[in-house]
């Protein structure tokens, strides 16, 4: 017996452009993390065990 396939949804229209304007603010605010502070206590640890 198969099972029938479901439809995927898709946006339209406003809800397409709404959808996609989000996306692209979100792209834009994405920020980044600096791990300058974290890379420096690591070189540290690693010089005072010689490795």
């Amino acid at each position: 017996m198969a099972i029938a396939i479901k439809n995927i949804p898709v946006l339209k229209e406003d809800a397409a452009i709404k959808f996609d304007s989000n996306a692209q603010a979100a792209i834009k605010k994405k920020s980044t993390i600096k791990f300058s502070k974290q890379l420096s206590i690591a070189s540290q640890i690693l010089a005072k065990a010689k490795i």
